[in-house]
């Protein structure tokens, strides 16, 4: 296998993995118990996300199929959808246990002056159940006492590859967890505006889950380059080698809006890294789109979703970088990432603003 040092990988921007946070996640577990794991969160799943009442292609004419969030999570200001994957990133099957699993991101805006990181929702498809998790980050203070903090990123994209979710934290890089890990926190659903931990209780913004961040893919630049930054994230499942896709957003017209394909080893589902301990790009693409949101390769083409503001309908673009074609009226306003299903040949995506709020599937053969 090619490692991340050696042609044709592309010089000038890197990543760099963190040392695994082994003892710190051991030392959470020891105050709340032993992970219950992804299986043990499917099966306690709470709120009920509901198929969209007016016709799918209404929402946006690349739309088929389109799910709701209950009433609270569709209004609420405090925190924003953005990534997106699924079980088909996940696994061979496509399915976990049989279920059909939609993950997505969301961050907290602070908008009532308290900013609670960023979390995770797992969605089963087939029962239209679903429950939000904490992304949290144990560490160990001064004095050795283990402490805990939120995840603060934008987490605009999201990656589900094998056991590993690995979220997008822009200028940082991109941060991972591994699902085995996610904890339940007892009773925590009547304390949402608690954080931190109490002797031997665990505080988390009123989630009953919570899930430890393992390390953290960190952004560099090598002299005279520009660091790439880390807006949106996808998996090409079906490249050989696997490769997981990054893009930037950029509003500013003097900004890149560079993808980059970074390779992927599917028996450890971690970047594939060369001697010196990097992980360098297998290929980047200046010709992005201004203002894109999330980009997916399907069928050998860029996909990338444009957003119009909280009242105008979305755009898809599709084609290689520097020649895509737009199409309008895509998609509902306010799209966000993009993830792949490669069986239905379906494009899943999700809307972020407050009553606009769906998670959608499009015919991918629709923009041919």
């Amino acid at each position: 296998m090619t490692t991340a040092s050696e042609s044709p990988n592309v010089q000038g921007v890197h990543l760099r993995r963190t040392d695994e946070n082994v003892r710190e996640i051991a030392a959470l577990a020891s105050v709340i118990g032993e992970p219950t794991g992804l299986d043990g969160l499917l099966d306690d799943l709470k709120y009920d996300v509901r198929r969209a009442r007016v016709v799918p292609r209404l929402l946006g004419r690349a739309v088929r199929e389109a799910y709701r969030w209950d009433d609270y999570d569709e209004r609420d200001e405090q925190w924003y959808p953005q990534g997106i994957s699924t079980s088909a990133d996940s696994s061979d099957t496509e399915d976990i246990g049989g279920r059909r699993v939609v993950v997505t991101t969301w961050y907290s805006t602070g908008k009532d002056g308290v900013k609670r990181g960023s979390r995770v929702t797992f969605v089963d498809l087939d029962s239209g159940k679903y429950r939000h998790v904490l992304l949290v980050s144990p560490v160990f203070d001064k004095a050795g006492h283990l402490t805990l903090r939120p995840m603060s990123i934008h987490a605009g994209g999201i990656v589900w590859a094998g056991p590993y979710l690995h979220i997008a934290a822009t200028s940082r890089g991109f941060v991972t967890a591994r699902v085995d890990d996610i904890m339940r926190v007892a009773g925590d659903d009547d304390h949402p505006d608690r954080f931190g931990i109490e002797g031997t209780s665990l505080y988390s913004y009123g989630h009953r889950y919570v899930l430890p961040v393992r390390f953290t893919y960190q952004a560099f630049a090598d002299e005279g380059h520009e660091k790439l930054r880390y807006s949106f994230m996808s998996l090409d499942r079906r490249s050989e080698p696997p490769a997981l896709l990054a893009g930037e957003y950029a509003l500013d017209p003097d900004a890149t809006t560079r993808l980059a394909r970074y390779e992927l080893d599917p028996a450890t589902w971690q970047l594939a890294t060369g001697d010196d301990g990097f992980s360098r790009p297998l290929a980047i693409d200046e010709g992005g789109v201004r203002q894109m949101q999330g980009a997916v390769l399907a069928a050998g083409r860029y996909h990338v979703t444009v957003s119009h503001g909280p009242w105008m309908p979305g755009s898809i673009f599709a084609g290689r970088p520097g020649s895509m074609r737009e199409r309008r009226w895509a998609l509902p306003m306010g799209p966000e990432d993009l993830t792949y299903w490669p069986s239905t040949d379906r494009i899943w995506s999700v809307t972020e603003h407050p009553r606009r709020r769906w998670i959608l599937s499009m015919d991918r053969r629709w923009f041919d």
